[in-house]
């Protein structure tokens, strides 16, 4: 494989997931407060109609793990896209709880599709080499997206409403799988083993513990991304949306700057430094209640959170073999999803009973966990895998 990372294949799949995430992101500060203002759902509801979307996502990722290792990358990849966008398009019939929560879990599932799959592919085509700089630039294109996806849909919504918004969000889908329908894939030879469907061929078990570590760290990211517009609105922010960019600009910066640090140091020093700052980030964020303390907590997590995500991609990438990645990447993405959708069902009952603020400690807490266990165990379990998948020969 060649040494080059933007080649024309890494190129095509890092904008196509940029517009998926735009698209994706237009919604997470539009959509808490239309299930609140205009279906008048409390908190407790808000956090269970976004965690429907995880949910979903988690209980199609094993089969899509499955079949990317079993039937190839391209079809599932392009099928998935094609309707995670046309899903954009129902929202506008949404006028109740119930649909809402249907809708979100219909639309989590192409979510789970289209994730692992371009996922798995993002480890098919960057040299090995380079995983660490490889996931965090490809992440970049999440994190552009999230810096750019809730203004957008802010915007459109304020000058034309919520259906416009919706259909944005399709068109913006559509023309992310047009570019992934643009590249050419990496021929991929499935072994017998894959061919069959077994437990053990939806997950893989070497991934395990560093994928618990990373569900444990998604409890606080989901809180944070479930009720952060909300809680803009509560203490006052004139523009809460505003967030997401400051955010944005974090993790972009921490991510350019680890990526080729990551590659030749591991992730020791990374993730340490990183769940360091989030737990710092969190009781800013909750107590210091005022435009300082929202955008400057949005600087520090954004640093923080930046780097954690491709740094456990890259991981997970290490310690398995090329006819396991699918199976890999899907268990690691299940974690983060039922962090995410635990996060927040989690903090919609704190908030609900104590407050936002508090939710937001809660948070915290769970990335101090988080930190412990990934010093105690994942470190010593990736180092030791690592080893053995070179001894083998399959980098």
């Amino acid at each position: 494989m060649k040494s080059k990372l933007w080649n024309r294949n890494f190129t095509l799949l890092t904008l196509s997931n940029f517009l998926m995430c735009s698209a994706y992101y237009s919604l997470i500060s539009t959509l808490p407060l239309y299930v609140s203002d205009n279906l008048h759902a409390p908190h407790s509801v808000v956090g269970l109609v976004l965690s429907a979307y995880a949910i979903a996502a988690i209980l199609i990722r094993p089969f899509t793990g499955f079949g990317l290792d079993y039937f190839g990358r391209r079809g599932i990849f392009i099928a998935s896209l094609l309707i995670y966008g046309l899903i954009f398009n129902v929202y506008v019939f949404a006028a109740s709880i119930t649909f809402m929560l249907f809708l979100r879990f219909a639309h989590g599932l192409a979510w789970g599709l289209t994730t692992t799959s371009n996922t798995t592919i993002a480890g098919d085509i960057i040299p090995a080499a380079k995983r660490g700089e490889g996931f965090g630039l490809f992440g970049v294109s999440t994190t552009v997206g999230m810096a750019l996806g809730p203004p957008m849909g802010t915007f459109i919504l304020q000058h034309w409403g919520y259906d416009t918004m919706f259909i944005s969000g399709s068109v913006v889908s559509i023309i992310s799988m047009i570019m992934a329908a643009m590249m050419k894939y990496p021929a991929y030879t499935p072994l017998p083993e894959n061919r069959q469907f077994k437990w053990k061929n939806l997950f893989e078990a070497s991934t395990v513990i560093p994928s618990a570590n990373l569900l444990i760290i998604g409890l606080a990211y989901g809180g944070l991304i479930s009720f952060i517009a909300l809680y803009g609105k509560e203490i006052g922010i004139a523009n809460p949306s505003g967030f997401f960019l400051v955010y944005a600009l974090g993790i972009i910066t921490s991510r350019f700057s680890v990526g080729k640090a990551l590659d030749r140091n591991g992730p020791r020093m990374v993730i340490i430094t990183c769940l360091t700052l989030i737990i710092i980030g969190y009781p800013l964020l909750a107590l210091v209640r005022n435009p300082w303390g929202y955008y400057s907590a949005a600087v520090i997590l954004g640093l923080g959170n930046g780097v954690v995500w491709p740094t456990f991609q890259a991981m997970v990438n290490n310690i398995v073999p090329s006819n396991r990645r699918g199976a890999a990447n899907s268990t690691i993405f299940i974690a983060m999803d039922l962090g995410m959708g635990l996060g927040m069902m989690i903090a919609g009952i704190i908030s609900q009973k104590y407050g936002i603020s508090f939710a937001f400690l809660a948070c915290s807490f769970y990335a101090a966990t988080g930190l412990i266990l990934f010093r105690l165990f994942t470190l010593k379990h990736y180092l030791k895998r690592r080893v053995l998948v070179l001894v083998s020969g399959d980098k």
